[in-house]
């Protein structure tokens, strides 16, 4: 990745000292995805990680921890180096549109008892020509654009091709609906959660966003140090997720639940008040967020042995099967905004599309 154009560099808080519950995820190698044999250990890995916990970790993803600083340096562009009146000019229409493009500003998303979430974030369609960008962003969009091909058939098609054939599917089945030009909504995102008030903190039980699933297919998420993303493990208890340098977290999300018949889970994750020792910083997070082209219909690949053998579980009537562009702006528009239902154990409902969608307050 070029570093011609000079920006200043970006400096996160030190890793947490904190001993914490962290959830123990697989490790996988993607240097051993070049060969038949490597892609069938893998394979299984990838399997059993995405269907008992939904994470699992990616190393060796093509990637220097240079050209990792680097990416961060750029995501803090759009928060630190662009005045509050042009982020304002850039705000996404995400209740309008169902579409995430541009800034989500702080205080949109109600968390709790009046509370309203401190994060923002920047969303970048992986066609960064889409639409027009925050001036001190313009210089940048080549290696923005760059770094979306990297996710996409370095980190994201290897995945998707391990995954079909855990399915026993052919290889390029996931990858076919996951088309880099296709009309869709895959983008690059960068967040920045700011520091609560305590009385905040208090009010939310110290809940920065909400267990919720993804909704699209894969989330990348570049591994960062500020302890604070847990996940509802199996047993039903939250687990951290631990920081490894120059690592990718990935996780499924509906829409690939969707498509495996439940048997890839969309595993419900939250956002929280960091450890004592790592309070006080912003953090920073740079995201690789997916979903297949718009046209694709959610349906389970019933073909599978695998799914025939193991029971496919689907979440909508035949013929009401949405797009994954009607599931995508149903939930994009609704999220945060909606009066949610309670129900019993802290979970709040809606429903999008004729499905339930949970939220674990």
């Amino acid at each position: 990745m070029s570093q011609e154009f000079k920006i200043p560099h970006y400096i996160s808080a030190p890793s947490t000292n904190e001993q914490l519950d962290y959830a123990e995820l697989a490790i996988i190698d993607l240097s051993k995805s070049d060969t038949p044999e490597g892609r069938a250990e893998l394979a299984i890995k990838a399997r059993d990680a995405m269907r008992d916990i939904g994470f699992f970790y990616v190393i060796n993803h093509g990637y220097t921890q240079e050209q990792n600083d680097r990416i961060f340096d750029i995501a803090d562009i759009p928060f630190a180096h662009v005045t509050e009146e042009e982020k304002r000019k850039y705000e996404g229409k995400m209740l309008q549109t169902g579409s995430y493009q541009g800034y989500k500003l702080r205080n949109y998303w109600h968390i709790d008892n009046g509370v309203h979430d401190q994060l923002e974030h920047y969303n970048i369609n992986r066609d960064v020509t889409k639409r027009e960008h925050p001036e001190s962003l313009r210089p940048l969009l080549p290696e923005i654009k760059e770094f979306s091909r990297h996710n996409h058939f370095k980190v994201l098609h290897p995945i998707l091709r391990l995954l079909a054939v855990g399915l026993d599917l052919p290889e390029d089945t996931f990858v076919n609906v996951h088309g880099y030009d296709s009309v869709g909504e895959t983008y690059v995102r960068f967040m920045k959660y700011y520091p609560r008030t305590e009385d905040e903190e208090t009010k939310t039980n110290h809940v920065w966003l909400k267990g919720h699933t993804d909704f699209g297919t894969i989330t990348i998420l570049w591994s960062q140090p500020i302890s604070a993303l847990q996940i509802l493990s199996p047993d039903g208890k939250w687990r951290w997720i631990r920081h490894l340098d120059n690592a990718l977290v990935i996780n499924a999300g509906d829409a690939m639940e969707f498509l495996s018949g439940g048997y890839y889970r969309a595993t419900i994750h939250r956002v929280v008040q960091p450890p004592p020792d790592q309070r006080g910083y912003t953090r920073l997070g740079v995201f690789y967020f997916v979903m297949t082209d718009d046209d694709v219909k959610l349906n389970p690949h019933a073909e599978s042995r695998v799914l025939q053998q193991h029971g496919i579980q689907r979440r909508f009537n035949d013929g009401d099967t949405p797009t994954m562009e009607q599931w995508r702006r149903g939930r994009t528009s609704a999220y945060g905004k909606t009066d949610l239902k309670k129900a019993e154990g802290g979970v709040e409902e809606e429903v999008i599309n004729g499905v339930v969608v949970k939220h674990y307050n």
